[in-house]
């Protein structure tokens, strides 16, 4: 039996160590019980914090005693980057075990319902071959940034919705991206968005069209007549 995808929303002004504890739970909830707890969407708005993941090179952060946030040494791939007001982030709970265990293919398919959405908003956006996230032109409007534990995804993305979100990254060099100019979709769309509004649209695209690019095995089956 394949199941809906779950929506969640956590609210706003989230702790990052709340928000992080909160996938570790579900996390070990789908590796415990992996017929019938569901995969899930986690929507948020954090308080403000900066985050790196785990390396040894740290030059995307300019002066860690002048960060204007909190910073994070986290479990997922990638360089500095900012959460905060303004901002939706979303961590897919994801049973890649049952969807190709593919992590590039999970990342793709994050890009490209963020993409969907955006479209949803009248916002036209798109990849940029060879770097991770999404883009309006030459301008980068959402983070991703993976990990998984036995083929249970967490973390995920991060998408600029206001313009509130915008001014700390200048104390960082956006995931070790030099040059890299940050939007969000209330200056690319020409009109306000509340974050809690976005999430509406970003969790029905989730829940839509996710099978679509990762297919659970069962569907996939299915749909070639294997057993």
């Amino acid at each position: 039996m394949v199941m809906e995808l779950e929506l969640e929303w956590l609210g706003h002004g989230v702790d990052y160590a709340a928000g992080l504890r909160a996938q570790e739970l579900r996390v070990e909830e789908r590796i415990g019980n992996p017929e019938t707890a569901p995969e899930r969407l986690l929507l948020l708005e954090h308080a403000p914090v900066f985050t790196i993941g785990r390396t040894p090179d740290r030059s995307s952060i300019f002066d860690e005693a002048r960060l204007r946030a909190p910073l994070f040494t986290i479990g997922r791939g990638g360089q500095a980057t900012y959460h905060g007001p303004g901002q939706l982030v979303g961590y897919p709970i994801l049973d890649l075990g049952r969807r190709g265990r593919d992590l590039h293919l999970h990342l793709r398919t994050i890009e490209e319902l963020l993409i969907v959405a955006l479209a949803e908003c009248g916002v036209t956006a798109q990849r940029r071959e060879g770097l991770t996230g999404v883009w309006v032109e030459d301008r980068k409007i959402a983070s991703i940034g993976v990990g998984v534990r036995r083929w249970i995804s967490f973390h995920g993305f991060a998408l600029n919705v206001t313009q509130a979100a915008l001014p700390p990254f200048a104390d960082i060099t956006p995931c070790g991206l030099g040059g890299v100019v940050m939007t969000a979709l209330e200056v690319e769309s020409g009109r306000a968005w509340s974050v809690r509004e976005f999430a509406e649209v970003v969790g029905q695209v989730f829940r839509r069209e996710l099978d679509r690019w990762m297919p659970p095995k069962s569907m996939a089956a299915a749909k070639t007549g294997e057993a």
